[in-house]
């Protein structure tokens, strides 16, 4: 894969404050900008995300007034996305028209074929055919409209209840920054349809593997220990020890790892970067409690320093080749631009919160270009060996979790963080820690809980996101507090 930069000569010009944007089809390919504010994730790493944006209204419309201007209308629309180029820099509009009439959609229908998504700008009163044609198409669709732009609104709740409106949402409202918020489910369709999942395990998944390709286009590959070794092998000393020092001077504390461990821990990390750049790949596991955890983190390291990397980067490295939060951590790219947090969860009804626990944590749980969060280098509880960031991450924050069961569920919640107990004498559970309030009911949260131990947490709620995604790839979101 040819490249202008490589991304770990990247992570090394960011970490000493250089700022730049270059055409780098991995990484920095969707404009990854350093300082200003981000939705977007560079999680998918091959095309950008397609969508048709549809101007919708009729000259007879006398809603939002009569003889509307549809240049001046258009024109002002267009001014609002230019504010919002940054945060759809990874967005080609494929198709962008005025359309006045069911016909005019019927001659373009070809060209809605192939996009992830159809964004429509609702105009005027009168619309319904028009609509009823565009949701024809059998796209996710989604209707932005402001205040006064015509009735039809009033119809949409009960739209979404027939066959033909299976595949549609709206986004009713006078902030115009909600342009860039209605394209985050079509990202997320196209983060995973895109996206190349790495597989480190001597185990079979294929039945999986085949069922997540057909409904979603992810693509899971089945790599072998040799060539991780091989890969491992390839990485100079230099490189790795370049790798160890920067992980090392930006903890706040060094306590259990030796320096070998950490030299050791950055060398498999680079190897896998290695791994992902030969098969342009978004996310990598290991079978590390498994298959591998003596061919592998017994001989040469644990994987766990090399998965908070690419987490950090905007990839994805994900613990204990779990598949299920391998695709929940890519959904959550594409809806929040932020990464995942995978825990094994426990209780506590006293005061209405979960705990959710785990020795991996990522640093830059807002994203790849937000501040990093505080973090100490340990060992991993249980095996008392390895290196894993133990990670403070931010008292205050909201948060969603969720689990991506099979094709066609999720369950989820929303909370807030009260707590990050990381301090050496919260020697109980994993390293990385995080006590979340839940919003609803924590007794019915465990009553509920199914599908096994692991979730995906993110920052902030998105909920609304979710619901959306869900929608449109008719999955069944539900909330486990309620």
């Amino acid at each position: 894969m040819q490249t202008g930069i490589k991304r770990r000569d990247f992570i090394r010009l960011t970490a000493t404050g250089s700022t730049f944007c270059i055409g780098y089809p991995g990484l920095l390919g969707f404009g990854l900008n350093l300082n200003g504010p981000r939705i977007i994730s560079p999680g998918c790493r091959k095309t950008k995300v397609k969508v048709a944006r549809l101007y919708m209204g009729t000259s007879y419309g006398l809603w939002p007034k009569p003889k509307l201007n549809f240049a001046d209308e258009i024109g002002f629309y267009e001014s609002e996305f230019a504010r919002l180029k940054d945060d759809l820099s990874d967005v080609d509009f494929v198709v962008d028209e005025l359309v006045t009439s069911p016909e005019e959609v019927v001659n373009i229908k070809e060209k809605l074929e192939n996009v992830d998504g159809i964004l429509v700008i609702h105009l005027t009163l009168g619309i319904s055919s028009i609509l009823n044609e565009i949701l024809g198409a059998g796209q996710p669709t989604m209707i932005f409209a402001t205040p006064y732009s015509g009735h039809e609104w009033s119809n949409f709740g009960n739209l979404q209840k027939q066959p033909i409106g299976a595949k549609m949402d709206c986004i009713l409202s006078s902030d115009y920054t909600q342009l860039a918020a209605a394209i985050r489910s079509f990202r997320a369709i196209h983060h995973l349809r895109e996206a190349k999942i790495l597989n480190i395990t001597s185990n079979p998944f294929s039945e999986y593997a085949d069922s997540v390709k057909e409904k979603f286009g992810t693509e899971i590959m089945k790599i072998e220990l040799n060539r991780v070794i091989d890969a491992y092998h390839s990485i100079s000393d230099n490189d790795a020890q370049a790798e160890a020092e920067k992980w090392t001077k930006e903890a706040r504390k060094v306590i259990e790892p030796s320096e070998e461990d950490i030299f050791k821990s950055c060398k498999l990390a680079l190897a896998f970067e290695k791994l992902m750049d030969e098969e342009e790949a978004t996310v990598i596991t290991a079978d590390c409690y498994g298959s591998m955890h003596e061919p592998l983190c017994q001989a040469y390291a644990y994987p766990c320093l090399g998965f908070t990397r690419l987490n950090d980067m905007g990839l994805g490295g994900i613990c204990e080749s779990d598949l299920r939060s391998a695709m929940t951590h890519i959904l959550f790219q594409g809806l929040s631009g932020k990464p995942g947090f995978i825990s094994d969860p426990t209780v506590d009804e006293s005061n209405n919160t979960i705990i959710l626990a785990h020795c991996l944590g990522s640093t830059r749980m807002d994203g790849p270009d937000k501040p990093a969060a505080p973090y100490n280098l340990r060992t991993i509880m249980e095996r008392q060996e390895g290196v894993v960031t133990q990670v403070e991450m931010r008292i205050g924050q909201k948060v969603t979790q969720a689990i991506l069961v099979g094709t066609d569920l999720i369950p989820y919640f929303t909370g807030e963080i009260v707590d990050t107990p990381v301090g050496l004498e919260h020697n109980r559970g994993c390293r990385t820690k995080i006590t979340v309030k839940v919003d609803g009911n924590v007794t019915n949260l465990w009553k509920n809980w199914s599908h096994g131990l692991h979730r995906v947490t993110c920052y902030g709620d998105i909920t609304r996101e979710l619901q959306q995604f869900c929608r449109f790839k008719e999955i069944k979101l539900v909330d486990e507090t309620a």
